[in-house]
């Protein structure tokens, strides 16, 4: 349960502030175009961090990581709240996403059983299926700046977690800070592709291919080489990219989709959607309990087969419960395959990188995330 909490608070970050934006810019003098770098700074933090994060785990462990990770959420919740400026709140914010997606690669790293793991992934599916109204209520009763560190409860669970006894660094982990620079410059272009392609595109192929270069000379540096080449990784890494992208594309389209269809309010149409999100987040729990002993290619064909099920639905749907149980399908298999695909991307590599692949699983799920909704609107546009 420590672990859930450790790692569940991450999604207020993603999903939370999308009703309470427009309040805050209101209060800032900014546009709502304008305000929404406080999530973009969110989100390109988690991309960034995962990897960094678990890579300062692997070399100092996780109780100093963990440490780490609280001053950072911290720090970045007390900008928020403190200082009435647009730019602190975007550093806040990025502040915040640096922490918690630390918190989030060690509460997977540390779960030891498929029910722990499957407790940790339904616990982000599931904050993040309430986060709106959650962050909505609470910028009601007190106001938004308090919607936007709810990110930081992830803190309670740290002293619950510092009580247990936590792995120390990895033998012979040493820092490789040409490893790290070129992997951040290549998740930041990625970060950015969907919104600049042809820049961000050539940034992109330009540090892969200067990281594959450093490959050769370091590989075991910031990016070992046994984990960028194992097969199952590969896989897994690779579907769970997938499945990010269809799940948070179908929650980017399913909005106007019922609206159109049904002609229901944006309250009733958000009320409606919550329900196959909480459903996906709730049963992947025991779904990845059930599936904890089956070959990874089984899992494989379940899951995507359970997503792209889910997509055809919504193509082919014409009435509002089919397009909710299509959002459930692909709810179910995001939040489902997270855990299980981790588990075995992350058994599938040497002890001494384990941590650091769950810092790569985590962030190409997260990719998923951030190019299902540019996808789904390149094909409706």
């Amino acid at each position: 349960m420590w672990l859930a909490l450790l790692a569940g608070p991450l999604s207020f970050g993603i999903a939370g502030p999308s009703l309470i934006l427009p309040d805050a810019a209101r209060d800032l003098g900014s546009p709502l175009g304008t305000a929404t770098w406080i999530v973009t700074a969110f989100g390109w933090a988690i991309a960034i961090g995962t990897p960094l994060m678990a890579g300062l785990q692997s070399r100092q462990g996780a109780r100093r990581a963990l440490i780490t990770c609280s001053v950072l959420v911290a720090l970045g919740a007390a900008l928020v709240t403190a200082v009435p400026s647009l730019p602190v709140l975007v550093l806040g914010s990025a502040v915040q996403g640096f922490g918690t997606a630390g918190f989030t690669t060690i509460a997977m790293s540390l779960s030891g059983s498929a029910r722990s793991m499957g407790l940790v992934t339904a616990s982000l599916a599931t904050v993040g299926a309430a986060a709106p109204l959650i962050a909505d209520l609470v910028a009601g009763v007190l106001s938004w700046r308090a919607g936007l560190v709810l990110p930081a409860l992830s803190l309670l669970a740290v002293p619950g977690v510092l009580r247990h006894r936590l792995a120390g660094p990895a033998p012979g982990a040493s820092f490789d800070p040409r490893g790290a620079v070129l992997l951040t410059v290549l998740v930041t272009a990625l970060v950015f592709v969907p919104h600049l392609w042809t820049v961000a595109g050539a940034a992109t192929v330009a540090a892969g291919g200067l990281l594959a270069l450093h490959l050769r000379t370091e590989p075991d540096g910031f990016v070992p080489v046994p984990v960028v080449r194992s097969p199952v990784f590969l896989l897994a890494s690779g579907l769970a990219f997938l499945l990010a992208a269809a799940n948070f594309g179908m929650i980017y389209l399913l909005p106007a989709l019922l609206a159109e269809r049904t002609g229901w309010t944006s309250g009733a149409v958000g009320a409606a959607i919550l329900w196959p999100l909480l459903f996906g987040g709730l049963v992947s729990y025991g779904t990845i309990a059930a599936t904890a002993k089956a070959p990874v290619k089984a899992v494989a064909v379940l899951f995507s087969g359970l997503a792209a099920a889910g997509v055809a639905l919504a193509g082919a749907g014409v009435s509002p419960a089919v397009l909710l149980v299509a959002q459930a399908f692909t709810s179910l298999a995001a939040a489902s395959g997270q855990g299980a695909f981790a588990a075995r991307a992350t058994a599938a590599v040497p002890g001494r990188a384990r941590a650091t692949a769950m810092g790569l699983f985590n962030l190409c799920y997260l990719l998923g995330a951030a190019f299902g909704p540019a996808i789904a609107a390149a094909l409706t546009g």
